[in-house]
């Protein structure tokens, strides 16, 4: 793995434990879309796993592109950054409780490897 996607898997690690903290922290869905904060939050570090997914190599992508979707991934970040007032809380929600720990384990496993 090239330094510069080892470096982008810490920080898109760090951006997962991020959320899930903030699910302990501020609750569930019904804190999630009632406080702004706790919403902007999220939207923020999935912005950031968008943008740092966006730099990985593409040997990266390629080499991994069956245990991670990560065109996917780009794709939920243009859809917060480019259609926020049209962003759907349930498909945000479902992303941080079933899509950020999956992407959390492939990191941890990534990582452990180098």
């Amino acid at each position: 793995m090239q330094s510069n996607d080892l470096q982008r898997l810490q920080h898109i690690k760090q951006y997962c434990e991020d959320l899930v903290g903030f699910i302990k922290r501020f609750g569930g869905y019904q804190q999630f879309i009632s406080d702004r904060a706790y919403h902007s939050a999220v939207s923020m570090c999935i912005l950031q796993i968008g943008e740092l997914s966006n730099g990985l190599s593409n040997e990266f992508r390629e080499e991994t592109k069956e245990q991670m979707q990560w065109a996917l991934i780009r794709g939920m970040r243009n859809w917060i950054a480019h259609s926020y007032r049209e962003v759907d809380n349930d498909i945000i929600w479902d992303t941080i409780t079933n899509s950020i720990p999956i992407l959390l384990s492939f990191c941890n496993k990534a990582l452990a490897r180098e």
